[in-house]
């Protein structure tokens, strides 16, 4: 092959090529962080691997009503981006989930699985104290640890909403070894200076908080500009 045929191929590599964001959801309360997330980066043209660990599953079930099965996971994750955080149905009705790939959690074999697979980072949201311990000691168990300890040795964008409190000494010591390797720790704490009326109001600005640390712009929540009461309905 030429070198102008090499060329020519690298540039057709790049039209075609795929740098999703890996969104990880853990077994922890806050499902609808994780869709909230999503439904943002869709929005933003971003296209989106994902991986649901088992234990999500449960939680997904319990909270929503949703059953996230491997085989009909499209379905799935289009009723359930169009639930609100109340758990009404439609809420946000006729999101198309787009460019999502969908991996199981049990599949280690995976493409994001190998640091050679290009991905932009990764978000976990919402990451339980069982996963943080995981990525943090290097155990890889299931698809999700590994693909975040990829992110890591890869030094790409790590982004750690965290759901639990009160929060260990143990698990303290975990969010501080994930800091030190470049993680971004976030605790899904929602703040009210935003004027939030609405419980989705509270979870967008913890997804909207996730994405600022992934730097992916998007519009879900009103943002500080240095005036007392501007987030008030009445001012």
């Amino acid at each position: 092959m030429s070198m102008p045929d090499r060329l020519v191929g690298v540039e057709h590599v790049k039209a075609k090529s795929r740098t999703p964001w890996v969104v990880g959801v853990s077994g922890a309360s806050g499902t609808p962080y994780a869709a909230s997330v999503l439904r943002a980066l869709l929005a933003a043209g971003e296209a989106v691997d994902l991986v649901v660990s088992r234990a999500s599953r449960l939680t997904l079930l319990d909270e929503t009503g949703i059953a996230f099965r491997d085989a009909h996971w499209r379905e799935d994750l289009a009723e359930w981006l169009a639930r609100g955080a109340d758990g009404k149905p439609d809420t946000f009705g006729g999101i198309d989930p787009g460019d999502v790939r969908y991996w199981a959690a049990g599949d280690l074999a995976a493409g994001p699985s190998s640091g050679s697979y290009p991905v932009k980072g990764m978000i976990i949201v919402p990451a339980s104290t069982a996963c943080v311990a995981g990525v943090a000691l290097g155990l890889s168990k299931d698809l999700l640890q590994r693909v975040a300890s990829v992110t890591l040795k890869e030094g790409r964008r790590l982004v750690v909403a965290v759901r639990e409190t009160p929060l260990n000494g143990q698990t303290l010591k975990h969010l501080v070894t994930l800091d030190e390797a470049g993680a971004v720790v976030l605790p899904a704490s929602p703040a009210f200076y935003a004027g939030a009326t609405h419980i989705q109001d509270l979870v967008d600005f913890v997804a909207g908080r996730a994405l600022d640390a992934a730097g992916v712009p998007h519009t879900l929540y009103r943002r500080w500009e240095g005036e007392l009461g501007g987030g008030s309905r009445e001012s």
